[in-house]
């Protein structure tokens, strides 16, 4: 069975990134994966200064030993000033190569405005240069204040077509390139 890591780069209590990372989280447990999320929200992690430990910090080794124990990863991110959430650059700047090498990786992004995709051509630049493999299928949800209804559910019948797509992509892509 192949272990999927899921990080939400949001900080907000009601945020849409989350919302998002836990629907793509059920399809691919759906698929029969495990998965695991790291809610950045509820973790207690320092800026990154470049050091190897941070005795001072224990979900620093939580964050590092969760993604180096799974197979893959999903990360969303809200797409701020045209790139990627301040806390998500700042977890993966937390990791190394010891934990992002070999990860396959799906990425999505969620915007206030029109889908675009500034911040997973970042996202996906940042983890080709862990060495990580980032899967071709992607997801920007654009306008996200009207993506998802009040239950948490995707309105779009095509973006959620796309995230099943998606999820089935990870999943098969994981199983291959990990040998799992």
């Amino acid at each position: 069975m192949i272990k999927i890591a899921g990080i939400g780069g949001s900080l907000r209590p009601a945020s849409h990134s989350q919302i998002a990372l836990s629907l793509a989280l059920q399809r691919v447990e759906a698929l029969g994966a495990e998965v695991e999320t790291l809610d950045l929200r509820q973790m207690h992690l320092p800026f990154c200064n470049g050091e190897d430990d941070y005795p001072d910090y224990p979900d620093v080794e939580r964050l590092r030993e969760t993604v180096k124990q799974a197979d893959g990863l999903i990360l969303t991110t809200p797409e701020y000033h045209g790139s990627v959430s301040g806390v998500l650059k700042n977890a993966l700047d937390l990791m190394g190569f010891e934990q992002l090498d070999g990860k396959v990786t799906g990425l999505i992004s969620v915007l206030g405005g029109q889908p675009n995709s500034n911040a997973l051509n970042d996202l996906r630049l940042i983890m080709r240069w862990v060495h990580a493999w980032v899967i071709p299928e992607q997801i920007a949800i654009g306008q996200a204040w009207k993506a998802f209804d009040s239950s948490g559910k995707i309105q779009d019948e095509k973006l959620s077509q796309r995230l099943d797509q998606f999820a089935q992509s990870l999943v098969e892509n994981t199983r291959k390139l990990r040998g799992v």
